[in-house]
């Protein structure tokens, strides 16, 4: 299994520690878990070690073009210093990742995979890029840190950055003298950033962001308040909502699809697809009755099967449980549906995501 940068330092806080996708990293803290820290990102601010997730160098003469060409958005919608939400898919309209794409300028292209998914992601990126197009896997080359809650950008000020920016915009700067990209997204739902310094001076940029994460009544908090966060947010997560056996229109991302672009991966599925109309769509759960579902439950209606839940949860800020799932298209926001939790039938109410009022912007 890999290990963090700063797996120490979790360690010596008493994490709590799992796999994600191959790598050891922390799902909770003592002193509160995840109730506490959801809370903190929601009302104040937390620090997520996220460092697992991959980093793809795409250069070269043409190098926004090529991704261009493969990726579901479109790059040419954003301009330089500017990132977006893409997939990235295969021939059935699947979906291998969902990515966060740099802009840096034409000829330079910097991608942000999850972290089981980065190796094929750079395979089939490598498959298909023209010659004079080089890739590099960076993947532990760059840690993550994301900083979320209405307290980061105060928190990140006093630490030296400058951080006049737009939603999804990026910039560089130095941490406790260690440079350091800056990108204002998240995957709370919160104001939020993510910053990226080198490998080897992740460490002391950790320290310089938790030192000020306490003084403001912040916490450092586990992917298990990450997970919880973003669920009621309604955020897809890949292996749950997106797959490559469920397509972005299924999954709750067909607003990352240019549909206007003459060509990408996947493409003809998708439009295909979508011409068809979508069998299920992905919708939010809220439970009436108590109760915690998880993923992988059936959904019905008069005891007919008409969906499965993709993730489950109790929701820290609703206090009661919700999920995602994967739900007939005649199925709408206000209708009355039941999960079966373990043998018990429990009614639940589809509801509109996000469940809680974002404010990244």
């Amino acid at each position: 299994m890999k290990h963090s940068p700063l797996d120490a330092k979790h360690k010596s806080l008493g994490a709590k520690m799992a796999d994600f996708g191959g790598w050891e990293m922390p799902i909770e803290y003592p002193g509160g878990g995840v109730l506490a820290e959801h809370d903190a990102v929601r009302n104040r601010v937390g620090i997520f070690d996220v460092s697992h997730l991959g980093k793809i160098s795409v250069k070269g003469p043409g190098a926004k073009d090529f991704v261009n060409s493969v990726l579901t958005n479109d790059l040419n919608k954003i301009v330089d210093g500017e990132a977006q939400y893409n997939l990235l898919c295969n021939d059935k309209g699947g979906v291998i990742d969902d990515i966060i794409a740099y802009r840096n300028n034409d000829d330079d292209i910097f991608l942000v995979p999850n972290a089981a998914n980065c190796s094929k992601v750079f395979d089939v990126l490598k498959a298909q890029a023209p010659a004079g197009i080089e890739l590099v896997n960076l993947h532990e080359q760059f840690a993550v840190i994301a900083v979320q809650g209405p307290s980061s950008k105060l928190l990140l000020e006093s630490l030296g950055l400058s951080l006049n920016m737009d939603y999804m915009a990026f910039s560089h700067g130095e941490i406790s003298g260690c440079k350091v990209i800056v990108c204002r997204t998240g995957y709370s739902g919160e104001h939020g950033y993510e910053v990226l310094p080198a490998w080897g001076e992740a460490g002391k940029v950790w320290d310089a962001i938790a030192e000020g994460v306490a003084k403001v009544g912040g916490l450092v908090c586990g992917l298990g308040s990450r997970d919880t966060l973003r669920t009621e947010m309604g955020y897809p997560l890949h292996g749950n909502e997106l797959s490559e056996a469920i397509s972005a229109n299924v999954g709750g991302a067909a607003w990352a699809i240019a549909y206007d672009k003459p060509k990408f991966n996947g493409d003809s599925a998708l439009r295909a697809e979508k011409e068809a109309g979508i069998a299920r769509r992905l919708r939010g759960l809220k439970l009436k009755d108590r109760g915690i579902p998880r993923g992988h439950m059936d959904i019905l209606v008069d005891g007919k099967i008409v969906g499965q839940t993709t993730s489950g949860t109790f929701s820290p800020t609703l206090k009661v449980g919700i999920a995602l799932g994967l739900v007939d298209s005649a199925y709408k926001i206000g209708d009355e549906v039941s999960i079966d939790v373990r043998g018990r039938s429990l009614v639940a109410e589809i509801v509109k995501l996000p469940m809680v009022a974002p404010h990244v912007k």
